[in-house]
């Protein structure tokens, strides 16, 4: 991003995001699904499980989406034009900050392209550049679902960032006492209870300070991760990336769903969403680690 701006003045988000969440819900245009959680223990994980009370805004939403999408022709976009109501900040020259019009979790944000970009394409120094200016006021978790196999539900490039802690009580992230054990070969590591391909690297929290710096050093360390885990640039498949300031990871993908229970990136945090209580039943059965087991990819890194 050399030639790239940044927008966001520093110190300015965290409020912005608060006065538009208001501004967003007086005028409806925010959707939030409440949701009620509780905690399921597997192989020393606390994972934090979300449980739908109503989808029927969003089951409506998309009905309505997909109709528009008949009547032109065109694939429907939320994102191009994004809905003014939910704007929160211009990053910079090529990426805009908005609120999840459906969220589950408060202050959920996207970060989403100007210019349309495939979700599939690859991460780069601009994306990681702005997500680097967002994380400066904004102590979150990013995230990146790479691909409708790894949960993403628009093609428009998004990646997204929601507050810490992820749960009210507990851990900052669920799968936090997991990071303690990581064992490193090189400049990458994987967690040996994580029972799925998969790749770890610390980042630098000082990062903050410059989001070109950062955003430089994260796409190195992307690509580094990509490797280890046989993603190669020109071919990839579908994978989940979750990123803090102190840390990055990646999780190739086989496919979207548990039987009906989908999995994001979210998931690889330790934090998963069921729709009713017969999901939340079969989660509990099936035990939360197998159900990432079985979306993720069985094997050895590079």
């Amino acid at each position: 991003m050399g030639q790239g701006k940044i927008l966001l003045q520093p110190g300015t988000l965290w409020t912005s995001v608060k006065e538009r969440t208001e501004h967003a819900l007086k005028c409806g245009a925010l959707l939030s699904i409440p949701t009620e959680f509780e905690f399921v223990e597997q192989d020393d994980v606390r994972f934090l499980v979300r449980i739908l009370s109503n989808l029927n805004r969003k089951k409506a939403a998309k009905e309505k989406q997909e109709k528009q999408s008949a009547t032109s022709g065109q694939e429907f976009n939320p994102f191009l034009p994004y809905e003014e109501d939910l704007f929160v900040a211009d990053i910079s020259d090529t990426h805009v900050c908005i609120l999840n019009k459906f969220n589950v979790v408060d202050y959920h944000l996207l970060i989403i392209t100007r210019a349309f970009e495939e979700q599939e394409s690859l991460l780069t120094l601009e994306d990681f550049t702005a997500m680097w200016a967002c994380l400066a006021d904004f102590d979150g978790l990013g995230f990146y679902n790479s691909g409708k196999l790894a949960g993403a539900s628009q093609r428009h490039k998004h990646l997204q960032l929601v507050p810490l802690p992820l749960a009210p009580s507990g851990l900052q992230i669920p799968i936090e006492p997991l990071l303690r054990e990581a064992q490193f070969q090189n400049s990458t590591a994987t967690l040996p209870k994580l029972p799925f391909l998969h790749a770890f690297a610390p980042l630098n929290p000082q990062w903050v300070e410059s989001p070109f710096t950062g955003g430089e050093a994260t796409l190195a360390v992307y690509r580094t991760l990509l490797e280890a885990v046989g993603l190669n640039t020109t071919q990839l498949g579908a994978y989940n990336l979750l990123m803090t300031r102190e840390w990055m990871m990646i999780v190739p993908r086989s496919q979207e769903h548990f039987h009906t229970i989908s999995v994001n990136s979210l998931g690889f945090a330790g934090a998963l969403l069921v729709k009713n209580a017969e999901e939340m039943q079969l989660l509990k059965d099936q035990g939360p680690m197998n159900i990432l087991k079985s979306v993720g990819v069985i094997g050895h890194r590079a």
